[in-house]
């Protein structure tokens, strides 16, 4: 979330951000936080002179005791009674002021970067680099669905009987592909620095608040009601949460994660020819890069995410594009994302297989995640993330775009992962 003094102190820089996004009720918002805070200040200011007063009157009731004056002693005793009463009533109206502001700065979402576009939905992102060239499929080409089916790889119809829709079962040469694309991906992470961890797939609340998805995206995560723990929409969560309450040394950046995780998403909505087969599934794998940076340093690391993940389509040698996200397309928590998409030959469609984002201090606020500077002041962190890579749109490119009318290639990187060079 955002730090209210820099709300109370760049007001319009905020309005103008949350314009950008969009946010219908962004003045009214804005107003009512600056109003809580105000609010929660003053009880503030006056609960610390009530204390320091009462500090006050207990040295002096200490003194008049010392030197006999009790009957005084016992008149100011009377009033200290009355000072705990006081402070004890404002130390519940300074918590309920607290509580209404945390809730408030929690509605709103982050700054978007002075190089983000206007715009409100998709339609209106910026295409900023494309490469790769889109294969002329043979006669009879199928989607990757048909695909599936035809050469046995992938049943969606068994998946939908063990637990409904978009939980797909993946088999034989399929199965294997998905581990090596798994393998593949972590290596390549690995190779580039990153640390592998593996962490829960279900998180609790704080975790969920801490990274930015509660309260914004409670309806699309399965939930557990009884041990209130809710499964990860994306190894962001858990790996981010490992820095929860941490105060960093300097010297400790930069530091760069990466985990598998099958992730969750209930998709409520989703409906249409565009979810169908791999497009967009309740249960999926995906390798996930995740940076703490110092504030200085994380619009390089954004580049350096950026061309990473690049470096990995092209050695797959898929034609893809990366989009700037516009003000109403972007992420909740994110202050710049660049979404990465492989072109679907047999749907003629761009498919989303990656999102790369900077969050600037939004989650390390909520994280309370922290580093003391050179002066051994405590600043806010940088966090960032990005898909490397989802796998269900990456297979999807894969099937589709490698299908011959002898079946499907594999590309040369994966090879040594799947142990043969086609599926026939």
């Amino acid at each position: 979330m955002l730090q209210v003094a820099f709300i109370r102190e760049n007001k319009e820089t905020v309005l103008k951000g949350l314009a950008k996004r969009n946010v219908k009720n962004a003045e009214e918002l804005v107003a009512k936080t600056i109003l809580a805070d105000e609010g929660r200040r003053a009880i503030q200011t006056e609960l610390d002179a009530i204390l320091a007063e009462s500090n006050k009157l207990s040295k002096d009731i200490g003194q008049l005791f010392k030197s006999g004056e009790r009957q005084k002693a016992e008149i100011l005793k009377q009033k200290t009674v009355q000072l705990k009463e006081k402070s004890k009533d404002l130390t519940e109206n300074l918590q309920n002021k607290a509580t209404e502001l945390q809730e408030l700065l929690y509605l709103i979402p982050n700054i978007p970067n002075e190089i983000v576009p206007a715009g409100s939905t998709e339609d209106d992102n910026e295409t900023t680099f494309e490469e790769g060239e889109i294969p002329t499929l043979h006669e009879g080409a199928l989607p990757h669905w048909e695909l599936a089916k035809k050469y046995d790889i992938i049943d969606f119809e068994l998946g939908n009987k063990i637990a409904g829709a978009g939980f797909p079962v993946y088999k034989g040469k399929g199965a294997k592909l998905q581990r090596a694309l798994i393998n593949y991906f972590l290596d390549k992470n690995t190779a580039a620095g990153y640390d592998e961890v593996q962490v829960p797939l279900m998180v609790n609340e704080a975790s969920g608040f801490g990274t930015g998805q509660l309260p914004d995206k409670e309806g699309q995560m399965y939930h557990d009601a009884q041990d209130n723990l809710y499964l990860i929409p994306t190894a962001e969560v858990p790996v981010t949460n490992i820095f929860r309450d941490v105060i960093l040394k300097e010297d400790e950046f930069p530091i760069c994660k990466t985990a598998y995780t099958p992730c969750f998403r209930r998709e409520a909505g989703s409906y249409g020819a565009h979810v169908r087969g791999l497009n967009r599934l309740h249960q999926f794998d995906k390798v996930e890069i995740v940076r703490i940076e110092h504030p200085s340093k994380s619009y390089e690391a954004l580049d350096s995410m950026v061309n990473h993940v690049k470096s990995i389509l092209q050695e797959l040698n898929l034609p893809y594009r990366i989009l700037r996200l516009c003000g109403g397309d972007i992420g909740f928590t994110a202050a710049l994302t660049y979404d990465f998409e492989v072109f679907s030959t047999a749907q003629d469609r761009w498919l989303e297989v990656s999102s790369v984002s900077n969050f600037e201090a939004f989650q390390a606020n909520r994280l309370k995640l922290r580093f003391k500077n050179n002066e051994g002041k405590s600043e806010l962190a940088h966090t960032l993330n990005g898909s490397s890579l989802a796998l269900p749109r990456i297979l999807a490119g894969l099937l589709e775009n490698y299908q011959t009318p002898d079946g499907i290639k594999i590309p040369k990187a994966l090879v040594p992962y799947c142990g043969f060079e086609i599926i026939n």
